[in-house]
């Protein structure tokens, strides 16, 4: 399968730097799927990418009992929340961390139990409108791609330090790139002359390496590279492996965990994930199956729901979305 470009909005409707205005993806479905296990009643929930906020905006004005815990990497995007959240400051705790950081997060604020926790993965539109940040291929930048821009290798790192074999991997594994290898020989011979540095200069490596005719399908012929090296920068599919875990078991009885994804990688996660907690673990042949052995989590969507065409219309950055949710049933034995 190939993988979606996960370029979308998860900010709020506030002005980017490219004077665009970022909208939440799928916020009215978000809202109801949520509403059973926030409405009326004391709750918590975890916003675990919380980018600028829309999201969490639009549930704590709906919900005057709710607490928020929001979670990002990046301090740009929590600064930005603050602000758009200032309304809320006695209901909101804003954390700068990884989300795969959930248990210690909730640890540190006493918190064993939440009735909700929201992901929207990948890179948001306030990251991709930020120039200076290297993530889009439509804009020459540096080849940064780090989500929290005070730490770690950047996309040049690796680029140019990297050994061909595992350069290879990155792009096959992350990006689904057919040309992988002729994609990693292009790079090796231009970094012997100089360091690639400009999300330019690989564009147009990547235009000289990989073959016309599989330019003529699948969309822009940088994208699967970009996407590859920015989930390798940031650690982003062993984040969501560890994160979407740790956010069932941190399930109250009835509370609902929503996952939006915007590429196939992820969404084959978050889907194995949900799956262990939704079927039996009793053996097929007994005859009656134990309290411990149920389903410990209930799907609320079948298969993984898309934006419709109004909303694509909207927001072209919902047209990748993938969303599952679910909701926990009974404690896990």
């Amino acid at each position: 399968m190939e993988a979606s470009v996960d370029e979308h909005g998860a900010g709020p409707e506030a002005p980017g730097a490219d004077g665009q205005r970022h909208v939440p993806v799928l916020l009215d479905r978000v809202l109801a799927l949520f509403e059973p296990a926030l409405a009326d009643r004391d709750a918590v929930l975890v916003d675990a990418t919380l980018g600028a906020a829309g999201h969490s905006a639009a549930l704590l004005s709906r919900h005057s009992r709710l607490t928020l815990v929001g979670v990002d990497r990046d301090e740009s995007a929590l600064r930005l929340a603050r602000t758009r959240l200032a309304p809320y400051a006695e209901r909101t705790h804003l954390v700068h961390a990884v989300f795969d950081a959930l248990p210690e997060v909730l640890d540190d604020l006493g918190r064993e139990r939440v009735q909700g926790v929201l992901f929207d993965l990948g890179v948001s539109s306030m990251q991709l409108d930020e120039d200076e940040r290297g993530f889009s291929y439509a804009r020459d930048a540096p080849l940064d791609m780090r989500m929290d821009p005070s730490t770690g290798p950047t996309a040049a790192d690796v680029l140019n330090t990297y050994a061909p074999g595992d350069l290879i991997r990155v792009l096959h594994d992350y990006g689904e790139e057919r040309a992988a290898r002729r994609i990693v020989e292009a790079v090796v011979r231009a970094r012997r002359r100089a360091p690639l540095r400009t999300s330019a200069e690989l564009v147009a490596l990547l235009e000289d390496a990989i073959p016309a005719a599989a330019r003529r399908t699948g969309g822009h012929p940088a994208k699967r590279t970009f996407q590859a090296l920015r989930v390798e920068v940031n650690g982003e599919l062993d984040a969501v492996s560890a994160a979407v875990p740790a956010a069932v078991r941190a399930l109250a009885v009835g509370g609902r965990v929503v996952v939006m994804s915007y590429q196939s990688l992820e969404d084959r996660i978050v889907k194995r994930v949900l799956a262990e907690h939704t079927r039996s673990k009793a053996p097929p042949d007994m005859p009656v199956v134990r309290p411990e052995d149920e389903p410990d989590l209930r799907l609320l969507t079948r298969g993984a729901e898309k934006a419709d065409d109004d909303e694509i219309a909207a927001n072209p950055r919902a047209a990748s979305v993938r969303l599952r949710a679910a909701e926990r049933v009974r404690e896990a034995a």
